[in-house]
């Protein structure tokens, strides 16, 4: 990763740059820094303004190539992340492709109206040359404190964060302070130009996962989190804090479960202290799950799913929005008029 870099950095290999605004999201670790919620918060900025598009590679899919999402596709065609934004959004284009720098191009040819195009986990892509490099570090594992795999959680090494127009400190306590937001900014140290700011997670209504109306958990009621994602811990502990017993099932990241699978998680929760048990599950989770439709149905097994959105700190929302806004007015010239 380093020599590759390297040869971008040089000019020795050539990143392609496209005339209409396009945000990268990604990080410098390998996963567990809340970059979806962040991606579907651009979405939300966006997309009642501009005809927005995401771009993926579809990690874990089990199709291959350039795809374009419509009624018919699932979590197994375009992959997890992809299918909960095509879900969620449906007044948005949701493509998925290994080669952006060919997939892009796809994508302007079947939407020509596309104005803003997204590119979901880019950071490492370097082929593509964005106007808008936003890079996500976490607060309990900043990438200053961090290091390369096998040794830490870094595709790459720290100066990476030096592509970054912004950089997003990702999951940080609601209640941080301003003398703790002053000590992580003199630790980062954002070079002249890079934008810094902090967010948290907001945990939304649960509801069902079949049906998408609300559930009603009682704090007495024992639950059983189940779920694939690569860092179940802040969602485990905001449920520890709204039930009295709760229980872990974890499975790997971006996991497609089996028929198997459901019955383990069935007999999990039947041996469930109490009388109220509930399953409570990730959107993530919740798009693969539903290829096993049927087995839930057979299986009587009711899982709720917990939303998750982020929040920027210190209130700089809006300073946020106007640093996106501001980027794409420049790309686009007619909307700054």
């Amino acid at each position: 990763m380093w020599v590759r870099n390297r040869f971008y950095d040089k000019g020795l290999l050539t990143a392609v740059e496209f005339d209409l605004p396009v945000i990268a999201c990604g990080n410098l670790s390998v996963g567990g820094t809340g970059k979806t919620p962040h991606v579907e918060y651009l979405i939300r900025l966006l997309k009642d303004q501009f005809r927005t598009a995401t771009l993926s590679r579809g990690y874990n899919r089990r199709t291959s190539g350039y795809l374009l999402a419509d009624e018919h596709s699932s979590a197994a065609d375009i992959g997890d992340e992809p299918m909960q934004f095509h879900a969620k959004y449906p007044d948005i284009k949701v493509c998925v492709g290994e080669e952006r720098m060919l997939a892009i191009p796809q994508l302007l040819s079947d939407e020509p109206d596309t104005q803003v195009v997204l590119l979901d986990d880019a950071f490492q892509h370097r082929s593509v040359k964005p106007g808008m490099n936003i890079m996500i570090t976490e607060y309990s594992r900043l990438f200053t404190r961090d290091h390369v795999v096998p040794f830490g959680r870094l595709r790459e090494g720290r100066s990476g964060y030096q592509r970054a127009n912004c950089i997003i400190v990702s999951k940080c306590p609601p209640d941080m302070s301003l003398a703790e937001k002053a000590a992580l900014e003199k630790e980062i140290n954002p070079l002249p130009g890079q934008r810094l700011f902090f967010t948290t997670l907001q945990y939304g209504a649960l509801f069902d996962m079949t049906t998408r109306q609300p559930v009603n958990v009682p704090a007495s009621a024992s639950v059983l989190l189940a779920c694939g994602i690569a860092r179940p811990e802040p969602l485990l502990e905001k449920l520890q804090q709204q039930y009295q017993k709760v229980y872990l099932l974890a499975f790997p990241d971006h996991y497609y479960y089996s028929e198997k699978d459901i019955a383990k998680i069935k007999k999990e929760r039947d041996d469930l202290p109490g009388t109220q048990k509930m399953v409570i599950t990730t959107e993530k989770d919740a798009v693969r799950l539903h290829l096993l439709q049927k087995d839930l149905a057979e299986q009587n097994l009711q899982i709720a799913v917990m939303p998750v959105e982020i929040s920027f700190l210190f209130g700089e929302a809006e300073s946020f929005n106007n640093f996106i806004f501001d980027y794409v007015a420049r790309q686009l010239p007619a909307f700054g008029q």
